[in-house]
């Protein structure tokens, strides 16, 4: 059974429904453990040796976050910043994290037709998350597409749960292995039929 880490950063996680909904989901799930940086780091003092502990104790690696201005939240940008250090990270040396996977898992308020050449933002989601895509490639990791919810403000409480268990069918499935994808097959995790129940 592989091993989840969900790197969580939600500055306003407390007005957040979706995100609530969903992590509610996840939380309790076996081999499966939840990084609240914004609970952890409020001062925005990141224990780098810590978080590098933790990303060695774990095979997968979720960057979960909402959509901040076409990026993350900037704790998150930090702790990338920091953590993932040249020569532990990437560099001649730094190969801690090669063939471990790591994707986003996504919020937007925007729907998912505005994240289009056509839309009023102009590119779509995997546009915008190239620097991750590069970031994961660096590092040597396998980069997965997004697992994304989007266009949140219009979603019944009903549907985010729909997502939400979804989303725990993703990591179940991932944790057995059982998810064969490329960053190229699938515009989203969410459009794999096999996730469906």
């Amino acid at each position: 059974m592989k091993k989840i880490l969900i790197l969580f950063a939600h500055p306003k996680f407390e007005k957040s429904r979706t995100n609530k909904i969903i992590i509610d989901q996840v939380k309790g799930l076996e081999h499966v453990t939840v990084q609240d940086l914004y609970e952890e780091y409020p001062s925005f003092h990141i224990d780098v040796d810590k978080e590098q502990a933790l990303l060695m104790q774990h095979d997968i690696i979720i960057w979960q976050h909402p959509i901040y201005w076409y990026s993350c939240p900037p704790l998150l940008k930090m702790w990338i910043d920091e953590v993932l250090e040249y020569g532990w990270a990437y560099g001649a040396e730094g190969n801690a994290l090669k063939n471990k996977t790591i994707f986003n898992a996504i919020t937007t308020g925007g729907t998912r037709w505005k994240y289009d050449p056509a839309g009023v933002h102009s590119y779509s989601i995997k546009e915008f998350l190239r620097p991750f895509e590069q970031t994961a490639k660096i590092c040597g990791m396998k980069y997965l597409p997004a697992y994304a919810v989007m266009g949140v403000h219009q979603l019944t409480d009903k549907e985010i749960e729909a997502e939400a268990i979804q989303y725990v069918n993703l990591l179940q499935r991932l944790q057995r292995n059982e998810v064969k994808v490329q960053f190229d097959d699938v515009e989203y995790l969410n459009e794999i039929q096999a996730l469906k129940k």
